[in-house]
Formats: C-alpha cells, sequence, structure tokens
C-alpha cells in the first residue's frame, strides 16, 4: 500500500459511495492481523474476505454464500487445482497440515483466504489482543460448522504473492505455537521415546560387562548417542523457549494492529 496511490483511491470510493469504507493501518501487521480489524470494523451479517490480486473472481461470491444458507456458519472457496509454483504449493500445504491440528476439523485442508461467515462469530475472539493472529484459528473459536466449495481461480496477472516459501514457513511455525500445543506434545514422546533408548543402551553396556567382564568399544558410539541425546533435549528447549517468548509478546500487551486513518463518506 506504501508503494502505490491505493488508499487515495479507497478515500475517493469512499467518498462517492457510502458503502465504502477505508481503514489505513499505522503499517504492516500481515494479513491476518489486517483482516481482524476489517472484521471488527464489518456491518451486516455475513463478512467476505477476498484477496485484492482477484485471483478468485467476486463473481464467485455467490457460491459461498449458497453454502452458507445449508447451515452453515464459514465456507472457504477452495480452487480445483493451485495455480501456484512447486515450491509455494508444498509450503502451503504444510501450512495447512499445520492449521488442521490446530483447528482440528477436516475442512482445514480447503482453507483459503477466499472465505464468508456469519458476522456473530467475532463475539467469540472480540478481546483478543495478541499480536499472533490467524483468523482460521480465532474463527474455530466461534464454530465448528465449516464447509469449503470449488471456486474459480484465475493467473496472477500483476505483482507477486507476499507469501514466500519462508514466509509460509514461519507462518505454519507461528500457528502451531501460538495456537496449539502440538509441538510441545512431540517434544514430550521425543524426550520419553529417546529415554526409553537410553534404558536400553544402559543395560546393554551392562550386561555386556557381567558377560565379558569388559565395557562397550567405540568411541564413534558413544560420541554418536551424546550427540543425538544433546540434539533432542536441544530441541525440546528450542520448542519451549517458543511458548515462553509468545508469553512474553502476550505480558506486553502488544496490539495485533493499530489504525491510522479511516475514510469519511461525504453520502
Amino acid at each position: 500500500m506504501w508503494g502505490d496511490n491505493t488508499w487515495d483511491l479507497i478515500s475517493e470510493l469512499a467518498a462517492n459511495d457510502s458503502r465504502v469504507h477505508g481503514i489505513k493501518l499505522a503499517r504492516n501487521y500481515g494479513q491476518h492481523n489486517a483482516l481482524l480489524c476489517g472484521i471488527r470494523a464489518a456491518r451486516g451479517e455475513v463478512i467476505v474476505t477476498i484477496d485484492d490480486d482477484l485471483q478468485n473472481p467476486p463473481e464467485e461470491i455467490y457460491k459461498l454464500l449458497e453454502k452458507l444458507d445449508q447451515g452453515f456458519d464459514v465456507v472457504y472457496g477452495s480452487p480445483a487445482r493451485e495455480t501456484h509454483g512447486l515450491l509455494r504449493d508444498a509450503a502451503s500445504k504444510i501450512t495447512k497440515i499445520a492449521l488442521q491440528s490446530s483447528m482440528g476439523v477436516e475442512s482445514a485442508s480447503k482453507v483459503s483466504a477466499f472465505r464468508a461467515f456469519r458476522t456473530h462469530l467475532r463475539n467469540a475472539f472480540a478481546s483478543y489482543q495478541s499480536p499472533a493472529v490467524n483468523i482460521e484459528v480465532l474463527l474455530t473459536w466461534g464454530t465448528t460448522r465449516f464447509s469449503s466449495v470449488v471456486v474459480r481461480q484465475d493467473e496472477r496477472t500483476q505483482g507477486e504473492s507476499g507469501y514466500s516459501l519462508k514466509k509460509l514457513i514461519t507462518h505454519a511455525i507461528n500457528m502451531m505455537t501460538g495456537f496449539s500445543t502440538l509441538p510441545l506434545q512431540i517434544a514430550s514422546v521425543l524426550g520419553l521415546m529417546f529415554g526409553v533408548i537410553g534404558i536400553l543402551i544402559l543395560i546393554y553396556v551392562v550386561a555386556r560387562y557381567m558377560l565379558y567382564g569388559s565395557a562397550v568399544p567405540g568411541f564413534s558410539f558413544l560420541a554418536s548417542i551424546i550427540a543425538i541425546f544433546s540434539g533432542v533435549q536441544l530441541f525440546a528447549l528450542g520448542v519451549i523457549g517458543e511458548y515462553l517468548a509468545r508469553m512474553h509478546f502476550r505480558s506486553m500487551e502488544r496490539p495485533p494492529y493499530v489504525t491510522q486513518l479511516r475514510t469519511e463518506s461525504s453520502n
């Protein structure tokens, strides 16, 4: 937004159409943080979100609304096939796997930025103030009735996606450590598993000493075991550190976004 005249166009639209309301944030807080701001300011019974690249045409919105009328609270527009590159598609799938562990619903694999949901769901996260935001997870706080429909997704004609491979992986890590205890559970399982391995190795060493009167030869064997156990310990400490860091940031009460300007309609 800072590199073009997007805000000027939004202001002009708002001045000529009372249905248009623009909000300018103080800086780039990320897509989900900006969405949270828009969701809280939205009016009406249904909220529809769509990327500004318009790869999902607005004409497809009716499909979301029709599915919503069948008794669902959240409906995602899922493309028949991804139109991104190989690495981007792979990273996107990893992110959706991470999301599925956080959401606990099968439709996590169908999530997209093209979504429609009932406005009252925002009441479930009205007081949420953490800087780490994921709209999909927040929506699960208000409902379990998710669904998806196949929609058209065109090729990107201008610009590039803001989600690089690195950002998608970072997003997946933030999502899992910010809204799920799965990493802690994995660390616990790894600790238990390698603890059992350590006991088995100890039994082997003691048994060999009692039977043959000598210890297990080989510095490489010992060094490898120490390296493996040290690596698992550092991994577990890293996971715990991620959670402590998030607790620290939340204790600072950093807001998910700060608004700088709002448009005013002349009608």
